[in-house]
């Protein structure tokens, strides 16, 4: 089943209403703490900080499904990943799918979305452009 792109207007409602869905966010250490992360203290709840990809090789972190599962994730929860505009997030969301976890969407255009005329993130489309709430860290 391929995963399903979800606004991010929809994933917040639906952590802020389904208590088996959790955000999991798979930046990295470096873009959760300069850029910022999700803030979901409305919600009851805290995004999931697992990176996708281990900088500074930016290789795929072999270990990533079972971090996720110590998170307390099952193959019941609603799981929306997120990243900086989509690409690591939906691989994420196939990977984890492929390891049982069926309710994986990836949340489109990520925290930042893609680039506007000026070449600045964070403007466009994604959590940021949406007005949803988030911190730096």
């Amino acid at each position: 089943m391929p995963v399903e792109d979800i606004t991010p207007s929809d994933s917040y409602e639906a952590l802020r209403t389904d208590p088996d869905a959790l955000l999991v966010d798979v930046r990295t250490d470096a873009e959760w703490n300069f850029v910022g992360i999700p803030d979901l203290s409305a919600t009851g709840k805290q995004p999931v900080l697992i990176p996708w990809q281990v900088y500074p090789s930016m290789g795929v972190n072999g270990a990533f499904v079972e971090q996720l599962r110590r998170a307390g994730a099952t193959p019941l929860s609603k799981l929306y990943f997120l990243c900086r505009s989509g690409a690591r997030s939906l691989a994420a969301a196939q990977a984890v799918q492929a390891a049982g976890f069926p309710n994986a969407y990836n949340v489109a255009d990520g925290f930042e979305g893609p680039v506007n005329a000026d070449g600045h993130r964070g403007t466009t489309a994604g959590w940021k452009a949406d007005g949803l709430p988030w911190r730096q860290r």
